[in-house]
């Protein structure tokens, strides 16, 4: 009998070794990870605030992808909250109570847009720096004239925060949600003419995310973030097939397909329903002047 119980004794001393070393671990390796140093260079931009520019950053602040994370008031979200996975949300980025963002420097916002990085160099979660990398100077500064004059909007955010299945994840390089790593350095040229063209179609693709899920190839597949997210639809013609472009305005007007059946709500049709017409007819223009791939090649 007192063999029995030295050997049970045993067995729950490693195995409470074992998850105490594993438990470190993936705190070291996570720490690591949430704490590098990333390249901030960039080139510096500067707020335009004339009419003009400001109407330009109010429309893509409302209609790109600016509100998914902060709010159509700009005074931030909770995207999730899970005592687990953790919080993830868009601070509060004006001048009322709880807001922080409206204090940084533009070269700040610069390198959060373009570089995916916090004023200390470490990686911010989520923000989709890769693709407003894409953005062009003349967008960014007018981005920012818009942001720098928003009203005020007393509102406490959480601050993101990865809980102890989210820091197993990201240790395990499975969660791969921190986004400076993944940012190409890329300096974006001027806007291409807006006359329903093909290139102002691709580049709206590039900054409204729509290559960041569906790839650069549109054809869809694994998106990156928590465990669940649905997979990225191909858009290529072998993908949307007899769609016209009535139906994709429906879809992203009203997220509903041909067949009247509903789209994800992962796909962000509440904020692209924002788009013009001539937006949408860009895009659409550009979604048909792709190579057909099969799903899942991105």
């Amino acid at each position: 009998m007192n063999f029995v119980f030295r050997a049970l004794r045993a067995i729950v001393v490693t195995v409470v070794v074992a998850c105490l070393g594993l438990a470190i671990w993936v705190y070291i390796v996570s720490e690591r990870r949430l704490n590098k140093i990333h390249d901030m260079t960039v080139t510096p931009v500067a707020a335009r605030t004339d009419s003009a520019s400001i109407t330009r950053g109010e429309y893509l602040f409302q209609s790109i992808s600016c509100t998914l994370c902060h709010g159509e008031d700009g005074g931030g979200a909770v995207l999730q909250r899970d005592r687990f996975l953790g919080t993830i949300a868009g601070p509060n980025l004006t001048r009322g109570r709880g807001g922080s963002g409206w204090q940084r420097s533009d070269i700040d916002w610069v390198r959060a847009i373009r570089r995916g990085v916090r004023p200390d160099g470490t990686s911010l979660i989520v923000m989709p720096s890769e693709v407003f990398t894409h953005m062009a100077e003349s967008d960014v500064g007018a981005l920012l004239g818009y942001m720098r004059q928003l009203p005020p909007v007393d509102r406490f955010v959480p601050a993101s925060r990865f809980g102890p299945l989210g820091r197993a994840l990201l240790a395990a390089g499975k969660l791969n949600i921190l986004v400076a790593p993944k940012t190409p350095r890329y300096e974006a040229p001027a806007i291409p003419p807006r006359s329903g063209t093909i290139e102002y179609g691709r580049y709206l693709a590039d900054v409204s995310g729509c290559h960041g899920c569906h790839g650069y190839g549109l054809s869809g597949g694994r998106v990156a973030g928590p465990p669940g997210l649905p997979p990225a639809s191909n858009l290529t013609p072998t993908g949307i097939g007899t769609w016209t472009e009535a139906d994709f305005r429906r879809a992203m007007r009203e997220g509903k397909r041909p067949d009247g059946s509903a789209i994800d709500p992962f796909m962000p049709w509440e904020v692209f329903r924002k788009m013009s017409d001539a937006d949408l007819h860009t895009l659409w223009l550009y979604l048909q002047s792709v190579p057909s791939k099969e799903f899942g090649n991105k």
